[in-house]
């Protein structure tokens, strides 16, 4: 078990710098770059014939790299990572004046702090509420195979993977605020956008206020993931429910649940684990338009805005923050494949 830990730790390792490097020059591909972008603002504001102005900008560019090669500002973005410097954003620096995109840069740190904590909350939150409902269904349609009930959730499920996740968040939306009066834009009321966790104690009406937002979010982003999983359970069930051991069990006086629970469910689960692999990354990168259109104050939207504006850093460390995702849900579901079928850390 240890020299199979200590085999896909290198590896992830090793991935994951792979990533950092895809992640810095595929934001370098597009033509020009952020300071271009900011000359172009300041021109359109009739601004770029200031001293302070040009001044501002050779700073800007001295300061992002650009008056060095590709892989010095490489080095340099690596080596602030790893002393937890993620570096300013430029977001802003497109729209307004120039005062106005000086007081909207800011250290990336402070602006994804609240963020991926809530794109945690959420990514959790929809993991859990994904596997309660697809694991259970995927069974009941399994051993209660062409009944009723097994037509419905197959129906449910192929609707769940063709209906895009925007387009079902945008109806959940409308039904809600039509039919029950609520308004589910973000995650908190406006009351509670702004007031702090810790306020002489723990703010316990945020957090009930966080739960009610967070059911239409975790509903759109768990209904393709809970629709394909409900048929990979089931597909993988049937399959072990006409092998000979399960055939042997039943001969032998096992009761039916207890056979069915304890030996071709744990089987048919190895498929299961190995989703947790991609399915970390894809709900929170699935997150960028459903975050857009429901207006979540999570990660998604700040890459949105990083790649749309060339921000090296911002959109270079969210896209890093996905491949890590990525390597650390394969790692674990590796090790929980390694725990749960002895076979797999043999092989």
């Amino acid at each position: 078990m240890i020299p199979y830990l200590i085999k896909r730790i290198v590896l992830a390792f090793f991935t994951v710098w792979a990533i950092s490097i895809l992640a810095w020059f595929v934001i370098q591909l597009p033509e020009g770059d952020l300071v271009d972008r900011y000359f172009e603002a300041l021109e359109q504001g009739g601004e770029v014939g200031a001293e302070d102005d040009q001044r501002r900008i050779e700073q800007m560019r001295k300061y992002l790299g650009y008056d060095g090669p590709i892989w010095l500002r490489y080095t340099n973005w690596v080596k602030n990572l790893l002393k937890g410097d993620l570096g300013r954003s430029f977001i802003g620096t497109l729209t307004g004046t120039t005062a106005g995109a000086r007081a909207r840069q800011q250290p990336i740190k402070g602006m994804i702090g609240d963020r991926i904590w809530l794109t945690i909350v959420l990514t959790s939150f929809t993991i859990v509420v994904t596997w309660s409902f697809a694991i259970p269904i995927g069974i009941y349609s399994a051993v209660r195979q062409h009944s009723i009930g097994d037509y419905l959730f197959t129906t449910l499920g192929f609707t769940g993977l063709a209906v895009p996740d925007f387009l079902l968040g945008l109806v959940l939306m409308y039904v809600a605020y039509a039919y029950f009066d609520q308004s589910v834009g973000g995650l908190f009321s406006a009351n509670y956008e702004v007031a702090p966790w810790l306020d002489s104690g723990f703010n316990w009406k945020k957090l009930n206020d966080l739960l009610q937002h967070l059911w239409i979010p975790a509903i759109v982003l768990g209904t393709s993931g809970t629709a394909g999983l409900i048929r990979i359970m089931r597909n993988n069930l049937l399959d072990e429910l006409s092998k000979p051991y399960v055939i042997t069990g039943r001969a032998k006086g096992v009761s039916s649940w207890r056979l069915i629970l304890k030996y071709p469910v744990r089987v048919a689960s190895n498929p299961l684990i190995s989703t947790i692999g991609y399915l970390l990354p894809s709900l929170v990168s699935g997150s960028v338009i459903i975050s857009v259109v429901l207006s979540l104050p999570t990660v998604g939207p700040l890459l949105l805005s990083g790649i749309q504006q060339q921000d090296s850093y911002l959109a270079g460390f969210i896209i890093l923050l996905l491949g890590t995702l990525t390597v650390a849900g394969t790692l674990i579901s590796d090790i929980c494949l390694a725990v749960a079928d002895p076979r797999i850390r043999l092989s």
